[in-house]
C-alpha cells in the first residue's frame, strides 16, 4: 500500500490535521475526540518510552496498558526527540502542516524549543493551538497539573465522601476527564472561527478552572451564601430524598426530584399519607426533616429487597436503582439498546464508544490505539516530502 494515500472521506473533521503533543489524559482524551468525527491524529511520543500511561499497568493490554487505550484509538504515533534538533524540525514542520495543535507541556517549554504558539503561528497563522495546563499559563505557570492534586485543591474532595468521614476524590480521574471535554469544545469552537473568519486562535484550558466551573450547584451556592458546602455522603444539598436509602437487602439509590414524585415514593411504598404530613408535603419540608423522612422511608423499604423496590419504583415512575458495579452499569446499556462499547474493524479489544449519537452518522469507526512508533516511517516519510499529498488517517 502506498504510504501516502488522500484523506479518507468520512466524519465532520475529515481533512482536519491534528499534532498530538500532549500526554496522560485530558490532552489525549480530547484529540480522540477529535479524531472520532474523522480528524488525522498525529501522536507525538518521547523514543523508547512514549506517552506516561504506556507504563500505568496493570492492567496490561497489547499497546502496554488498559490505561493507554482509553484515550489512544485511531491515532498515529511517531516518535520524535525534541532534544535532537532533526527531530525538533520535523515536530515544527509538523505544526507548520497542521489544522490542530494540542499541548500539555509546562507552560514555557515548548517555546524554548521553538514550538510555542506565537512561533507556530507566524508560520502557520490559521492554527488552532490549544495548551492544557494545571493551573493556567500565568501566576499558576509552575505548578505541575494532576488531576488528584487539583481536586484536592479544588474544593471537589470536601463535597466527596460521607460527612463523618475525610475527604474523598472520585473514583476517577475525573477533573482529567472534564478538561479533556473542554478543550475539545474549545478546538471545535476555534475551527468554527476560522471556518467563518480564516483567522487562526489559541485556546488555553486548565484543570483548576475545569473543575470549578463544573461544580455548577455547589459552587454556585458558595458564591451566593459565602459559604463553602460540605461533605454530604450520598445525599443532595437541596433535595430529599436524593440518596441511597437500605432495603432489606441493601442499598438503593432513590432520587425524587419533585413532589410529584415523592407521592409516586409514598403510594408506591405503602404509605400514601406520607406526602400529605406537613413534614414532607414539599421537598423543602421533605429536607428541612430528612432524618426524619430517611427512617420513616427505610422502615418501608425493609420490607422488601432492593431488586424488587427497583422494579416497582420505576414501573412508578420514581427514579430508583440500585448499586451496581461497572461491569452492571455496561449490562444495562446493553440491554436497553446504547451499544455502549465500539470495537475496530480490523480486531482488538472493545472500548467505552464516542458518547453522542448523530442521526447522520458523524462519528468514524475507530482504529485501533497504535503501538508506539507504529507510523514511525509514514510520518517521518510525509514530513521529509514537502509536495507529498495530505496524511491519510489511522486505519479502521
Amino acid at each position: 500500500m502506498d504510504l501516502f494515500e488522500p484523506v479518507a472521506s468520512g466524519g465532520p473533521l475529515a481533512g482536519v490535521l491534528v499534532a498530538d503533543f500532549s500526554r496522560v489524559l485530558a490532552g489525549p482524551l480530547c484529540t480522540m475526540t477529535l479524531a472520532d468525527l474523522g480528524a488525522t491524529v498525529v501522536k507525538v511520543e518521547r523514543p523508547g518510552s512514549g506517552d506516561d500511561t504506556r507504563a500505568w499497568g496493570p492492567p496490561w493490554s497489547a499497546t502496554g496498558t488498559t490505561y493507554f487505550e482509553s484515550v489512544n484509538r485511531s491515532k498515529l504515533s511517531v516518535t520524535l526527540d525534541l532534544a535532537d534538533d532533526g527531530d525538533r524540525a520535523m515536530a515544527r514542520e509538523l505544526a507548520r502542516r497542521a489544522d490542530v495543535l494540542v499541548e500539555n507541556f509546562k507552560p514555557g517549554t515548548l517555546d524554548r524549543l521553538g514550538l510555542g504558539h506565537d512561533q507556530v503561528a507566524a508560520g502557520n497563522p490559521g492554527i488552532v493551538y490549544c495548551s492544557v495546563t494545571g493551573f493556567g499559563s500565568g501566576a499558576g505557570a509552575d505548578r505541575p497539573g494532576y488531576d488528584f492534586v487539583v481536586q484536592a485543591l479544588g474544593g471537589l474532595m470536601s463535597i466527596t465522601g460521607d460527612a463523618d468521614g475525610g475527604p474523598t476524590k472520585a473514583g476517577v480521574a475525573l477533573v482529567d476527564v472534564l478538561t479533556g471535554k473542554d478543550a475539545a469544545i474549545g478546538v471545535l469552537a476555534a475551527l468554527a472561527e476560522r471556518a467563518r473568519t480564516g483567522r487562526g486562535c489559541r485556546v488555553e484550558v486548565n484543570l483548576l478552572s475545569s473543575l470549578l466551573g463544573s461544580l455548577v450547584n455547589q459552587a454556585q451556592s458558595y458564591l451566593e451564601t459565602g459559604r463553602p458546602p460540605g461533605r454530604l455522603g450520598n445525599r443532595h444539598p437541596s433535595i430529599a430524598p436524593y440518596e441511597t436509602l437500605r432495603c432489606r437487602d441493601g442499598l438503593l439509590a432513590v432520587a425524587c426530584g419533585n413532589d410529584g414524585q415523592f407521592a409516586r415514593l409514598a403510594a408506591t411504598l405503602g404509605a400514601p399519607l406520607l406526602a400529605e404530613d406537613e413534614r414532607f408535603a414539599t421537598n423543602a419540608a421533605r429536607v428541612g426533616h430528612r432524618e426524619e423522612l430517611v427512617a420513616a422511608l427505610e422502615k418501608l423499604l425493609a420490607e422488601a429487597d432492593s431488586a424488587v423496590w427497583q422494579e416497582r419504583l420505576t414501573a412508578a415512575g420514581v427514579p430508583a436503582g440500585m448499586v451496581g458495579t461497572v461491569a452492571d452499569g455496561f449490562a444495562l446499556a446493553e440491554s436497553l439498546g446504547l451499544a455502549p462499547t465500539v470495537t475496530p474493524p480490523t480486531g482488538g479489544p472493545p472500548t467505552p464508544r464516542h458518547a453522542a449519537t448523530y442521526s447522520t452518522g458523524l462519528v468514524q469507526p475507530p482504529a485501533p490505539p497504535p503501538a508506539l512508533g507504529a507510523d514511525d516511517a509514514l510520518v517521518r516519510g510525509w514530513l521529509s516530502d514537502p509536495a507529498c499529498p495530505p496524511l491519510r488517517k489511522a486505519s479502521s
